[in-house]
């Protein structure tokens, strides 16, 4: 063989060897995001790090809320560390897309052994808010995590919505090892004061069925706006010092230093609650731990 032919011939090699590597590592790639989803970086196969103080394991009195806030471009392997580190029995979702929550409902499976259920409380189709094709935009509004199975959920839409479509959403399901109805709501946005007033209405005319209930959601508004009146007079706040009152000690819950996040409960102790501000919204993460074995 002349040299001109053999250098041909380990010049053809090399680029069959190099096109093979380059589809190997293709290959693997689009494996990766099969496996993880396209939003989630890299390092979503190895998850996050939990604070050494996280819990292991679902805590069975232990609730939620948490507005994602939407749209913003977060990492929802970020969100369900967020959420693993406190792991509650059940976690309200607010600025919610249909297509995060799966996702976050898989990273806490496979990355932290924390199994949810989740039911969705979709009010729209958003194409801005949750993407998808422009025929065919994702699913937006509320979704609820328990790691009980849920029963009897309702997804209602308010009459009116104010400048964007809302509603609220509720299941049965099991907090403390006793069976609780569980509301998530986000009501209009602010300077709609009115529009809220007539939400609250239709909320606390559900709530008032029920003995025991919890009401998880942002209401886009303080403590002591009269349209929350409805809600107060069925239920109290998790945080003691909480009242609809100017003068009473309510912690923020957002960015802004305001407190619009509400754990609600009738016929249910609280026992401790958390604000924990989080880098991954403009919402503050809110729980609370319930004392099941008492009666208000």
């Amino acid at each position: 063989m002349e040299r001109s032919d053999a250098v041909s011939v380990h010049t053809e090699e090399a680029m069959v060897l190099g096109r093979g590597m380059r589809l190997l590592a293709g290959a693997m790639t689009v494996a990766c995001v099969v496996l993880v989803g396209p939003s989630a970086p890299s390092s979503a196969l190895f998850g996050r790090s939990l604070p050494a103080d996280a819990v292991r394991d679902v805590v069975a009195n232990r609730v939620m809320t948490w507005n994602l806030c939407n749209p913003c471009d977060e990492s929802n392997v970020d969100r369900a560390a967020e959420i693993a580190t406190y792991a509650p029995q059940v976690i309200g979702l607010q600025e919610a897309c249909a297509r995060d929550v799966r996702r976050i409902r898989s990273f806490l499976e496979r990355l932290y052994g924390l199994v949810y259920h989740v039911e969705y409380g979709t009010v729209l189709r958003n194409w801005g808010r949750c993407g998808g094709a422009p025929w065919s935009p994702g699913a937006f509004g509320q979704a609820i995590l328990s790691a009980a199975p849920m029963t009897d959920r309702v997804n209602v839409e308010y009459p009116d919505g104010g400048s964007e479509d809302r509603g609220y959403m509720a299941v049965t399901t099991m907090v403390g090892g006793r069976p609780v109805r569980v509301f998530n709501t986000h009501l209009a946005q602010r300077r709609q004061e009115a529009v809220r007033a007539d939400q609250t209405g239709v909320l606390a005319a559900e709530l008032a069925r029920h003995d025991r209930a919890i009401v998880l959601g942002d209401f886009n508004a303080v403590p002591d706006a009269p349209e929350l009146a409805p809600i107060w007079a069925l239920a109290t706040d998790t945080d003691a010092q909480c009242h609809p009152s100017p003068a009473s000690s309510c912690e923020p819950t957002t960015d802004w230093n305001s407190k619009f996040d509400y754990v609600f409960l009738r016929g249910i102790v609280p026992l401790k609650h958390r604000v924990q501000p989080t880098p991954y919204s403009d919402h503050h993460l809110l729980y609370t731990d319930l004392d099941p074995t008492q009666n208000p």
